[in-house]
């Protein structure tokens, strides 16, 4: 309680200071929501209405317990193969169960604490920057590739992403500029123009609807995506946000990876019976609401407000609105998250926390921990392993595969390494 009451102070502390600020920082992880979310909720894969309610639910206790901005976004593995096979709630939401369920377990029995430990920081910094140029790359071909001059619309095309790129670099000097929110109500005025009269939302209470899936449906959705989803979450979603949160906000506690990791399995152990989106808390999203001004978790817990109240007033009748917003403006959006995810990896020869001297656990920010100075020689393997987990990742688009090929890698230097040693001593 303590803690809590901390984090809740500081919460306070720091909306007050700066609200806009949060207000945008809140927003900027929509260009990942939004397109999966509505998608999903167009194919009748998941309920919108209960998706809304419950990830805001979830965004006000993971503003209340974590005191970060830490986002509650769609498990893209999962949504990937639900949006592409049309699946069905029942599959949609037992993917979820099965990757929250080994999640639970993982957290549990206390291996998540053990991957941090053993899993090395330039394997887990590929990660993160091979999720930012993943962004960037979905930006560029599914958002803003098909824009045209003209095309598809006068209220959605490429001269409203230059718009939106060049007033980025406008505000990138001004933190205090609410870019993301001044974007997000021009999109949301702009797709009051293109959904048209007759695709407005009405009022609509939310009636929550319990689902008990098949066995069929179950075994569909744990084979064909939950198991597939499992080392995405692990590393991206949990492993990777720890550290993340303790670069980007080293003067707040940082989560363990037990407690993000129960974070994820208990919300999709109770948003998957009433047709909720299965969701994670992502390295990527911390990134962007960062960027984007969240300093705190009053940033979540305003945005989570928000999301209750639209999915209890308005429902399944805001999928239209909803689906009528503009890709070149959540295109930006996704590349300007994608970029500061990225920019993580500078600080991988400089500052990882994997080269403190001192105790971990006593640390207050990397400026002021000493460090171990590496040589030439250590800094060349530690990029090589990294851009290798980096190259794995984006050749197959699996954070598994980025994984291996990461750790095959530093193996391989390690082994180097003892063939080394074993000659010089068999000379001597």
């Amino acid at each position: 309680m303590s803690k809590i009451r901390r984090l809740h102070a500081n919460n306070v502390a720091t909306l007050r200071k700066s609200p806009l600020s949060e207000i945008s920082g809140s927003l900027g992880d929509l260009g990942t929501l939004l397109p999966l979310m509505i998608t999903l909720a167009v194919n009748n894969s998941i309920s919108l209405s209960t998706t809304l309610v419950l990830s805001g639910l979830w965004n006000i206790l993971t503003g209340v317990f974590f005191g970060i901005p830490l986002p509650v976004q769609p498990m893209k593995a999962i949504a990937a193969v639900a949006i592409s096979r049309k699946f069905s709630v029942e599959e949609t939401v037992s993917a979820g169960f099965t990757t929250a369920g080994v999640v639970f377990l993982f957290s549990i029995t206390g291996l998540l604490q053990w991957f941090t430990h053993v899993i090395p920081t330039p394997v887990v910094k590929g990660i993160q920057v091979g999720a930012g140029l993943s962004l960037v790359i979905s930006a560029g071909t599914s958002l803003l590739q098909p824009l045209g001059w003209s095309q598809p619309s006068a209220a959605d095309n490429l001269p409203w992403a230059i718009f939106a790129f060049l007033s980025l670099l406008l505000t990138q000097g001004s933190p205090r500029v609410p870019y993301a929110l001044l974007i997000f109500l021009l999109g949301l005025l702009l797709s009051f123009t293109l959904a048209g009269s007759a695709n407005l939302p009405s009022f609509q209470l939310w009636r929550p609807h319990f689902i008990l899936p098949s066995w069929p449906a179950f075994r569909t959705g744990a084979l064909d995506a939950g198991l597939g989803q499992i080392p995405l979450t692990t590393l991206n979603s949990i492993i990777a946000v720890h550290h993340l949160s303790a670069d980007l906000l080293p003067h707040l506690p940082t989560p363990s990876v037990s407690s993000i990791g129960l974070s994820v399995a208990i919300m999709n152990l109770i948003g998957g019976w009433f047709g909720a989106m299965p969701v994670c808390h992502g390295s990527g999203g911390l990134a962007a609401q960062f960027r984007f001004g969240a300093r705190s978790g009053a940033s979540v817990m305003l945005l989570g407000l928000f999301k209750i109240l639209l999915g209890v007033m308005f429902g399944e009748s805001l999928v239209q609105l909803l689906r009528a917003y503009p890709k070149s403006l959540l295109g930006i959006m996704v590349l300007a998250a994608g970029l500061e995810l990225a920019k993580v990896g500078e600080s991988l020869n400089h500052g990882a926390r994997d080269l403190d001297l001192g105790d971990e656990s006593t640390s207050t920010s990397p400026e002021h921990q000493q460090q171990r100075e590496l040589s030439e020689k250590e800094r060349k393997e530690r990029w090589n392993v990294m851009f290798m987990t980096v190259g794995g990742l984006l050749a197959f688009r699996n954070d598994g595969v980025g994984f291996v090929a990461g750790l095959g890698d530093r193996g391989a230097g390690e082994r180097r390494k003892w063939a080394c040693w074993l000659m010089m001593n068999d000379d001597e």
